[in-house]
């Protein structure tokens, strides 16, 4: 059962988002707390959607996907961008995964939404031939760049010390 998820579900979301950073070798830097999870997802001005799945027998949350509008250029309208697709190991094999993939790529079909990306570490060989499985492919010719702490508060800071 896939559904959107609600103020209620914000706890489980944000242990599994725990849980995905363990996974992924990279706990210490999983620092979102709950209240600003709340607050991104169904806030005044919520900067991103979710969505969870659920058991079909026992009901309990066993995945989430936590997703934000993108907008190309190029195509000039939006699509989806996945930030986060989780499905606990004891639940994996079910269809959890593909369920969610689906339900976003739904959306897109249905809003006129033209994308649908996301990002999987070079490392994850389960995550990348499940993506590919269902007709995803990589876009190699892009690199994808990031800045974070010490170096966003330097160039934030107009190139100057912090």
């Amino acid at each position: 059962m896939i559904r959107p998820a609600t103020p209620a579900d914000v706890p489980v979301i944000h242990t599994l988002i725990r849980e995905l950073a363990e996974y992924e070798k990279a706990l210490e830097e999983a620092r979102a707390t709950k209240e600003q999870l709340h607050d991104a997802l169904f806030g005044d001005h919520p900067a991103a959607h979710a969505h969870v799945a659920a058991d079909d027998e026992t009901g309990e949350t066993v995945g989430y996907a936590v997703w934000f509008l993108s907008f190309s250029t190029w195509r000039g309208v939006h699509g989806i961008y996945l930030e986060d697709l989780y499905v606990r190991p004891t639940a994996r094999g079910a269809g959890h995964g593909k369920a969610l993939l689906t339900e976003l790529a739904r959306l897109c079909v249905e809003r006129g939404y033209q994308r649908l990306e996301w990002c999987v570490q070079s490392w994850n060989a389960p995550s990348i031939a499940f993506y590919e499985a269902l007709g995803a492919r990589p876009q190699d010719e892009w690199t994808m760049y990031r800045l974070t702490d010490d170096a966003l508060a330097w160039l934030g800071g107009g190139g100057q010390a912090a």
